[in-house]
């Protein structure tokens, strides 16, 4: 009997969830050149889980960004959603080490090719969507994008409003402005932050997000506003005045 780990096992652990057939999650691990049979391999999988993730991202950037138009989000799904991140992923969670390959596939040092790695992510999205649903796909995966499609967000094409206040801050009241929790509700996976900002003893009404990072920044949008810094325009954009 082998002393090695069961990859299923292990995969189990990443991912916080019991299969009730193994033999899902071994053939999300099973690489081509390792199969009897290309269809025993992970590859209709990766079919299957690439439209699974595709569908995750879209509802997390629904529910994150309630104000953005359809070209918008599809920006944002582009990104987090590509080969490049889906790669990232696999290779933090520790999926990149369980796939099961054949001779001379993985190089020196180990690390695969990133289409891969980002493969074996998406073929696992399909073997725990086909054994449970997509309740438990959205559960362990949808924190891990929310910090890439976060970053996509910020970087494509909002203001910093938090960057704009501390300058004003520090410009007007020569103080830094302080961020204050005021509540954090719901499951992991769908939780709801309030948070306020406080300025020279002030403090304006609270921004609500489905991050701390994304209702912080509700909540400097909302004291620019307060402070006449912005203005809203008709078209719905926010300029600084």
């Amino acid at each position: 009997m082998s002393d090695l780990p069961d990859p299923v096992s292990q995969a189990e652990a990443i991912l916080g969830y019991s299969f009730t057939d193994a033999g899902l999650m071994r053939r999300a691990l099973m690489h081509a050149s390792a199969a009897d049979d290309r269809l025993e391999s992970n590859e209709r999988m990766e079919f299957l889980g690439d439209a699974v993730l595709g569908l995750v991202a879209c509802q997390r950037i629904y529910e994150l960004y309630p104000d953005l138009l359809e070209g918008e989000m599809t920006k944002i799904k582009s990104v987090a959603v590509s080969r490049k991140i889906c790669a990232v992923i696999a290779r933090e969670i520790g999926l990149e080490e369980l796939i099961i390959l054949g001779k001379g596939i993985r190089g020196p040092g180990g690390q695969l090719p990133q289409s891969l790695a980002a493969a074996t992510l998406e073929s696992t999205i399909a073997a725990v969507y086909l054994d449970g649903g997509l309740a438990p796909v959205y559960a362990w995966l949808a924190p891990l994008l929310d910090v890439h499609i976060e970053a996509a967000y910020e970087s494509g094409h909002q203001q910093n409003y938090k960057s704009v206040l501390q300058q004003h801050a520090q410009r007007r009241f020569q103080q830094t402005p302080e961020y204050v929790m005021l509540s954090e509700e719901g499951p992991d996976h769908a939780k709801t932050f309030r948070v306020a900002v406080r300025i020279d003893g002030r403090t304006f009404e609270a921004g609500t997000g489905a991050s701390k990072k994304q209702a912080e920044q509700k909540a400097a949008l909302i004291a620019l506003q307060e402070l006449e810094v912005v203005e809203n325009h008709e078209d719905g954009s926010v300029r600084i005045v």
